[in-house]
């Protein structure tokens, strides 16, 4: 198993386009051609996380938050980011991490703590913007079903929950070649009308180039017409936090002890009850206390997240429930998603999740 088979295969589920613009994920330590005996599978990158590999034979370690997020200047040792990177580089340990990009997908962080909760109807809290693209093509009749099912196999027609979504007209092209040309259809130097489909259809920015591509090699044409449009509307396969609800409404104070306990909290902090039941939960792995006014706008009995400051727990303004369970509580089962994910796709390869903790944070009860 070479490092290349691992990452495309992450990288087809979470895409690296789908990552903040500070985000670092992707391989940060080795070379794609490179063998791997195992992955160890953390949510953090500490010298105890890569002593565990060292000691294991593995020589992978996949993990949720990247160690870089910013150039380094030196390699001293002084910090535990500088003593990691020379560790990982001196043991021949590959570092990959799948940060924003796994938060963002159905399937990912987020997915995973609704699962949890056993919500159901969840959708994106914040659905991305300016991410979707139009294809508009113009094929032979006879050669229609050909073209779409190349767009279709390269990514193109997904809304939703569903697939192979285009759009067909048929109408009137013409065309002439010069004396340079081969035309598929008609004859050099002279004027051609040919029936033809125009066919429409939708992609993610992410896979223009293979879109493109597959249009090029399927289609019949030398010379192939086609226009891209960017769009406006939401890409609700990526995105934000989530949303959704529970199968049955709880009262507050027994949904924040379930809520606890599913979690490992040994503390949760949260805003002063409402007296409603909960039924609506918005929730965001990691540091989501900026998107709280999209859970309110969506109308949320509770927003469950991470990292709130003193001052942010106001805003709820008695329209909804803030619970910060912690950082690390957030995304602690994000190490499910990735165990899941490649034991499923490589079930003979050595994958195993650290039984190290990384949580930097104590409490003193």
């Amino acid at each position: 198993m070479r490092i290349r088979e691992i990452t495309q295969f992450i990288e087809s589920i979470a895409p690296l386009a789908f990552q903040e613009g500070y985000d670092n994920s992707g391989l940060i330590i080795g070379r794609q051609e490179d063998e791997i005996s195992g992955i160890l599978i953390t949510l953090d990158i500490t010298e105890e996380i890569l002593d565990e590999a060292i000691s294991k034979k593995m020589n992978m370690v996949i993990a949720h938050h990247p160690i870089i997020f910013s150039g380094l200047k030196r390699f001293n040792g002084t910090n535990y980011i500088e003593r990691c990177v020379a560790k990982a580089i001196k043991n021949d340990i590959a570092i990959y991490a799948a940060h924003t990009n796994l938060d963002g997908i159905f399937g990912g962080v987020n997915s995973k703590i609704c699962e949890k909760l056993n919500m159901q109807n969840c959708k994106m809290l914040i659905p991305m913007q300016n991410f979707l693209k139009k294809l508009v093509t113009f094929v032979p009749i006879a050669d229609a079903e050909k073209v779409r099912t190349a767009l279709f196999e390269a990514g193109a027609g997904h809304i939703g929950n569903y697939d192979s979504c285009s759009f067909n007209h048929e109408g009137t092209g013409t065309f002439k070649g010069n004396e340079s040309t081969h035309p598929y259809v008609g004859e050099k130097n002279m004027l051609h009308f040919e029936e033809e489909t125009r066919i429409e259809t939708i992609f993610p920015r992410h896979i223009q180039n293979n879109v493109i591509q597959a249009l090029l090699k399927a289609h019949p044409y030398e010379e192939v017409a086609y226009d891209i449009y960017p769009l406006e509307n939401e890409f609700s396969l990526g995105g934000t936090g989530m949303i959704g609800e529970l199968s049955e409404p709880m009262e507050e104070l027994h949904f924040l002890q379930k809520l606890k306990e599913t979690f490992h909290c040994q503390v949760i902090k949260y805003t002063p009850l409402l007296g409603n039941p909960i039924k609506k939960v918005a929730v965001c792995g990691g540091s989501g206390s900026s998107y709280l006014s999209k859970a309110i706008a969506q109308k949320a009995d509770i927003y469950i997240s991470g990292d709130f400051k003193y001052h942010q727990f106001f805003e709820a303004e008695q329209r909804i429930i803030i619970a910060d369970i912690g950082h690390y509580e957030s995304e602690q089962f994000t190490k499910e998603v990735f165990y899941e994910l490649l034991t499923k796709k490589f079930p003979k390869f050595a994958v195993q999740i650290s039984g190290i903790s990384t949580n930097p944070v104590n409490y003193l009860i």
